[in-house]
């Protein structure tokens, strides 16, 4: 059974957080390549890191609930115990 997600809300929204993730990376290269200072770099990277997991729970929760609230095979109770297992393990490796 596949993960994965048709709702185009979700889609957009996970891209808008992955560009403005994008962006802040870019800025931290550019704080790099002007030789500012660690702490301030650190605390850009601190953020990133924050707002990927953010994203991962995020988009994590989307994708688990339309999974589970319209399995593709109804018909199918080990796959969907299975399915379940593969998103808790999922959930667990995100947070």
């Amino acid at each position: 059974m596949d993960i994965k997600t048709e709702n185009p809300e979700v889609k957009e929204q996970i891209n808008r957080r992955l560009s403005r993730i994008e962006g802040q990376l870019r800025g931290v290269q550019k704080m790099i390549d002007e030789n500012r200072d660690c702490r301030e770099i650190l605390q850009q990277l601190i953020a990133i890191r924050s707002a990927v997991q953010a994203a991962s729970l995020n988009f994590m929760q989307d994708v688990a609930s339309d999974c589970l609230m319209n399995p593709t095979d109804q018909d199918d109770p080990e796959g969907q115990r299975a399915l379940m297992v593969d998103l808790i393990k999922m959930l667990g490796k995100v947070s």
